[in-house]
């Protein structure tokens, strides 16, 4: 029996993170041919050993992914090494919160537009750009937030950058969706990660949103029966 995404090359971001490695194992375990992009050699090293991948299906590139060029040469690389892009699932964005506009420093502004916002951008373009220029089509996902959709106290930078991050990928999904470019988001609330369990020791954990979760969404929006779904944002909030 065939598998969903067999002779399908999956490109994935910030792959060894905790929501990227969820990506890359369903995705593969589904018959895909990973992608798995990384900003330093030695994560990329670390998950290919950890998941013990096999190097004929799942290659590792370093890009930095608020770079152009940087992004440019990933997709030249990556298409070199399989043959096509047909799938980019962008994991990579930070969190950064805890103090109200009026005193927080213009640097965590530019740190969560860079890493939430301009790396969708430019990923999501420089991919996009790719897949229209081989007129096949494609589809391409990204991870947002809840925040996207409303500011909360403290995190006025992050909020920001998550709304603008889903505004670039509302206004992709108006531009291509006519020549068979699906761009979709998932929209998760916390996430049951160890750094958000250390981060918030007295929440319900139950509640929260599994790094599974997220992948099959990803893997529904990157499936055919998607075909009808763009330029949306699927909440993901489990029980909250």
């Amino acid at each position: 029996m065939s598998k969903r995404f067999e002779n399908q090359v999956i490109m994935v971001t910030g792959a060894s993170g905790n929501v990227g490695r969820s990506m890359v194992q369903h995705f593969h375990n589904e018959g895909g041919k990973i992608v798995l992009v990384e900003h330093r050699q030695e994560r990329l090293d670390e998950i290919t050993e950890a998941l013990d991948l096999d190097p004929a299906t799942c290659q590792g590139f370093t890009a930095d992914v608020t770079d152009a060029e940087s992004v440019n040469q990933l997709v030249m690389q990556a298409v070199e090494h399989f043959g096509k892009i047909d799938i980019l699932v962008h994991t990579v964005g930070g969190y950064a919160a805890g103090q109200p506009v009026h005193e927080a420093g213009v640097d965590v502004w530019d740190r969560m537009m860079a890493l939430n916002a301009k790396s969708v951008y430019v990923v999501a373009g420089r991919v996009a750009k790719y897949m229209v220029e081989r007129g096949t089509g494609g589809k391409i996902i990204t991870i947002l937030a809840r925040n996207a959709e409303q500011g909360t106290a403290n995190a006025g930078a992050y909020s920001a950058s998550k709304a603008a991050a889903q505004r670039i990928i509302e206004s992709m999904a108006a531009e291509l969706r006519t020549i068979g470019i699906n761009v979709n988001a998932i929209m998760p609330s916390n996430i049951d990660t160890p750094q958000n369990r250390a981060a918030m020791p007295d929440a319900d954990y139950e509640t929260w949103v599994t790094t599974e979760d997220i992948a099959h969404t990803a893997m529904f929006l990157a499936s055919q029966q998607a075909n009808a779904i763009n330029g949306a944002s699927v909440p993901v909030y489990g029980c909250t």
